[in-house]
């Protein structure tokens, strides 16, 4: 882990670390520019945690603690974070959930209940598209801890669907506790970055820090104003046309951001081919099986990086038409790249166009 006050950033963009099997496909335009008056110094702090790195951003202000004093709190938001949701971690809250009985009933602590709830509406939002309960079918693919590019018997497909379907689950909010009618698991590892995100900010916020970025794999929120005396400027990375290769990365589209959260999902770096056949690492619930459209990468900004995260998978599951139908529904800001030949295409929700255009 590294901290540095009154550090600056170099001219150029910086590009945010991508998940582990989930591109988080964001980058950091440069932050200062010249001006008459000179802003508050900005303190950088970075680290790691849940499999990927966090990157915090903040305005120094004389009320604030030190900022190894706010460092050493950060962590310790994460250590709970992860204490609870990470399934890396033997004997977590997740952990032990998915180990337990079939039929019993398991409490859970508040935090822990409070994201299932979103995931669950945002399941139920997007038709089943969501499902924290997916991980066996992406781990038949290959997309899990154990790696491959094999392609599943109708039959096992089968098998692993049956222990999918987070509706299946019984979800008492008042306890709360959580039962499962058969051997099922949850993973909560595409809403607890965003989770974990929030958590972060409003500790910052709790200490007196009014501007501030807060990323964690790529899912990001913001308050305030950057250093540049303005809002904060997200860029979107543009797919280059060669999924293939890794041929350097420049910017789809430019965001323009202030007290708000942000999520990208993308898909086209992530797969594997069989036969000529291209299989999606973003795997539909619904089917058991990779998604087969154009939609390749999907920005959701909302007002919790808990929901923009989830929603950000649940629209790569939909698709672009599906995607962009539930997102006008919904009111999301939504920005989706589809992928057209050796070309990509931008659709925009009606919430999201104020936004862009810088």
């Amino acid at each position: 882990m590294c901290i540095s006050e009154q550090s600056r950033p170099s001219a150029g963009f910086v590009f945010l670390p991508a998940m582990a099997c989930v591109l988080r496909c964001l980058v950091l335009l440069p932050l200062l520019a010249a001006c008459t008056e000179s802003p508050p110094d900005p303190v950088r702090l970075s680290g790691a945690t849940m499999g990927t790195r966090y990157h915090i951003t903040w305005l120094a202000a004389a009320e604030q603690p030190d900022p190894e004093a706010i460092h050493s709190g950060i962590e310790a938001v994460l250590k709970d974070v992860n204490a609870s949701m990470s399934t890396w971690i033997e004997d977590s809250e997740i952990s032990r959930f998915n180990r337990s009985p079939a039929g019993d009933w398991f409490a859970l602590s508040q935090p822990f209940a409070e994201v299932f709830g979103m995931a669950r509406l945002v399941s139920q939002a997007s038709g089943g598209a969501y499902d924290v309960t997916v991980a066996p079918l992406v781990n038949l693919w290959g997309f899990g801890p154990a790696m491959g590019d094999s392609i599943p018997s109708d039959d096992d497909i089968a098998a692993a669907r049956a222990l999918v379907g987070e509706a299946r689950l019984e979800f008492d909010t008042r306890a709360p506790a959580l039962r499962k009618p058969a051997p099922m698991s949850v993973d909560l590892s595409s809403i607890a970055k965003g989770y974990g995100v929030d958590r972060v900010a409003e500790w910052l916020e709790q200490q007196g820090v009014e501007h501030y970025l807060v990323e964690i794999g790529g899912e990001i929120r913001v308050a305030g104003q950057s250093p540049r005396g303005e809002p904060w400027r997200i860029a979107i990375e543009k797919p280059a046309p060669d999924t293939a290769l890794d041929v350097g990365r420049s910017v789809q589209e430019t965001i323009l951001l202030s007290d708000a959260a942000l999520a990208t999902s993308g898909d086209y770096r992530n797969f594997f081919e069989v036969d000529g056949v291209r299989y999606s690492h973003t795997i539909d619930p619904r089917t058991g099986s990779p998604v087969r459209h154009e939609l390749v990468s999907v920005t959701v900004i909302h007002s919790s990086a808990t929901m923009a995260d989830a929603w950000a998978t649940a629209l790569t599951v939909l698709g672009a038409d599906a995607a962009m139908a539930l997102a006008e529904k919904e009111q999301l800001a939504v920005y989706l790249v589809v992928r057209e030949d050796d070309r990509f295409r931008a659709m925009v929700s009606p919430a999201m166009a104020p936004l862009l255009g810088v």
